[in-house]
């Protein structure tokens, strides 16, 4: 049996004021030709396939859309919630999307979680562990006077006996078929050892910050999403995150993305097969101080292609106050096929002098004292220092008068 494991899709994306929308249609239209081309049995989505739980509309139609084209190929789909995903939202359609070889799975219920997973052939080829992503309400209950340690290793338990539980009764359908099927298992949390970007978030209360590899069942092979870096994990061949298929933040613009093509029969797992997935837009972070700026620029912009610019982060290296900052850097790159999408600026050595300065006398100054020292870091105008310590001087003068 062939699986195609991917993740993370986050269709609907909205980055910096830039749809995704070209990114995510290219990148499906891709994955479809590789269904095709590699005979592909199922296409495993491990959570995350919208980017929140109200996704625009053009987003659930390149879903739709994929569901139908993928039907057409003879493959089947499975979709597990992710933690951006909407459970409301993605299940709405379950019962609709079954009749065009679609299997969903958008919340914690163990009733659904086992699945046999049949080949082009019609045939059964494995038997899934479908778990999503899994909140601490799905399966714990709080109790007074836990610790955050002891809410985290009381979670870690109760997602490990899920998953024991989910295993148990896939190794048991497995005996009822009487076939020699391997068994996979999915996932989409965060695993102890895990490389994640910052694009990678949690945005909910209660979440396990690492689940460790050994409390996982021994399945064949565990499908994982939610980190956006393709990896294993710990060294294991068979536990894989496959990734986000587009980078989703400017720290992954130089990874190679990627979805797994996964070969196994009644021995367990054959192969791990890396597809590189094509770079539907250029996204670039340049850092530099304001001399060297102009040349990693024109560099990045090397990377733009006919008709489409490359998206720019700029990171300016600098102590001095730059008002025209803005104004500095899109002349660098005016006439380039660039596209600024964010300016930062990053402190130097002054700024960590300060900070050290604070630490080591904080206690010892005033709030006046502080103000006076923070402002001598900063190269001002005179005339501006002196329009700075007047109004810092009223505002003192004011909280004093409420004071009194």
């Amino acid at each position: 049996m062939k699986i195609l494991h991917t993740s993370d899709w986050h269709l609907g994306q909205h980055f910096i004021g830039k749809t995704r929308q070209a990114e995510h249609q290219a990148f499906l239209a891709w994955l479809l030709e590789q269904v095709k081309l590699c005979a592909v049995d199922v296409v495993l989505v491990a959570g995350d396939v919208f980017d929140t739980g109200a996704p625009p509309s053009y987003a659930r139609e390149l879903y739709n859309e994929f569901v139908v084209g993928l039907h057409a190929s003879g493959a089947t789909l499975v979709v597990l919630g992710g933690n951006h995903d909407s459970v409301a939202t993605l299940g709405e359609s379950r019962s609709l999307l079954a009749h065009l070889s679609t299997r969903v799975v958008a919340a914690v219920d163990i009733e659904r979680q086992v699945l046999v997973l049949n080949g082009r052939n019609g045939q059964p080829g494995a038997v899934l562990c479908a778990i999503p992503f899994i909140r601490a309400r799905d399966v714990l209950q709080s109790l007074p006077g836990q610790s955050s340690a002891d809410k985290q290793l009381s979670l870690q338990q109760a997602i490990q006996r899920h998953y024991q539980a989910v295993y148990a009764l896939a190794v048991a359908q497995r005996q009822v078929l009487g076939l020699d099927l391997p068994v996979i298992a999915s996932g989409h949390l965060t695993t102890v050892g895990a490389s994640a970007s910052e694009s990678v978030r949690e945005i909910y209360v209660g979440a396990l910050e690492a689940f460790p590899t050994s409390a996982f069942p021994p399945a064949d092979y565990i499908a994982l999403g939610h980190i956006h870096r393709p990896q294993k994990v710990g060294g294991f061949e068979h536990i894989r995150y496959c990734g986000s298929p587009i980078a989703l933040s400017f720290d992954e613009a130089h990874q190679q993305k990627e979805v797994l093509l996964v070969e196994l029969d009644a021995k367990g797992l054959q192969s791990v097969t890396p597809l590189a997935v094509p770079c539907f837009q250029a996204l670039c972070a340049v850092a530099g101080s304001l001399e060297s700026l102009p040349h990693q620029i024109a560099a990045a912009a090397t990377k733009a292609t006919e008709g489409q610019t490359v998206w720019l982060e700029v990171m300016v290296r600098s102590d001095d106050y730059l008002a025209d900052l803005h104004g500095r850097i899109q002349s660098m790159c005016e006439g380039l096929p660039v596209d600024v999408l964010r300016i930062r600026r990053e402190r130097g050595q002054s700024a960590l002098a300060l900070q050290q300065q604070a630490r080591e006398t904080l206690d010892e100054l005033s709030p006046s004292e502080v103000f006076e020292r923070r402002l001598a870091q900063e190269e001002l105008p005179d005339a501006l220092k002196v329009s700075l310590q007047a109004r810092y001087a009223l505002l003192l003068a004011e909280l004093a008068g409420e004071d009194a």
